[in-house]
């Protein structure tokens, strides 16, 4: 059975990107780049969401699940820069070809992630391919939106319709488990001006877990998983967060009580 990554990334405004595009010097603070860019797409769609494009990658946190082994960890180390790091995940999928697993990464991480990595000049053939090396991939491959080895659960739940989408947050605190803790995508760039990229990254890591939970319960759902196997993976999930030692995980495990 191929093992299982689930992703999710955390993003910040691409501030030199937009000097870029409007020719903005460093007389103008980041501060106030972003802020122009907020207010623009509030004119333009009512929303302060900048494009996927002008999206850079500051965190990419990962649940491996392969054979008897569970692992959360982030790409990379807090000092590298953003092109590494969408290499690094990448390169993981060359190495495993994994089942990918996401909430929403149809609509937002792997967009951003293919546009940052163009401009980044990642290299990611596995990812990509159609069938032209392997003809497998003709009919299940990582970017057609109806295939399984790009599982975006949060569209598949929604039955491709986005007005029936629902929040990642609410569906894991519906189901028991702890959700969101101390942070959500609207406070990440505010917290990395303030210095705080291992928070971010934290934070990453916990809804990563949170994802990989909802998947679990899907699976028991469409009957790969019987009652008893997702118990038991849920006391897999539960026994490796406690022996990790940072303090993000002894908060998740203590909203998380057990039934």
């Amino acid at each position: 059975m191929n093992p299982t990554l689930v992703f999710d990334i955390e993003t910040i405004p691409d501030i030199a990107g937009l000097r870029i595009l409007h020719g903005l010097d460093e007389r103008v603070s980041d501060a106030e780049v972003a802020e122009m860019a907020f207010q623009q797409r509030r004119q333009k769609t009512g929303s302060d969401f900048i494009q996927h494009h002008l999206q850079r990658v500051v965190a990419i946190s990962c649940v491996l699940r392969e054979g008897g082994n569970f692992k959360v960890w982030s790409l990379g180390g807090l000092d590298e820069d953003e092109g590494s790091l969408i290499q690094r995940f990448f390169d993981g999928i060359d190495k495993y070809t994994p089942q990918l697993v996401s909430w929403n990464g149809s609509g937002f991480d792997l967009p951003v992630l293919h546009y940052r990595g163009l401009i980044h000049g990642v290299q990611c053939a596995r990812y990509w391919d159609m069938g032209e090396d392997d003809r497998e991939f003709k009919w299940n491959n990582y970017i057609s939106r109806y295939h399984m080895r790009h599982l975006d659960l949060m569209d598949l739940l929604a039955m491709y319709g986005g007005r029936a989408n629902a929040p990642l947050d609410d569906l894991a605190k519906l189901i028991g488990f702890p959700g969101k803790l101390g942070m959500d995508g609207s406070k990440v760039w505010e917290a990395y001006q303030q210095g705080k990229l291992e928070e971010i990254r934290n934070y990453c890591e916990t809804d990563v877990v949170n994802t990989y939970l909802v998947f679990a319960r899907f699976q028991m759902m469409r009957g790969v998983l019987s009652r008893d196997g997702f118990s038991k993976e849920i006391e897999l999930v539960r026994s490796e967060l406690g022996k990790l030692n940072q303090t993000h995980w002894q908060e998740y495990l203590a909203a998380w009580p057990e039934d």
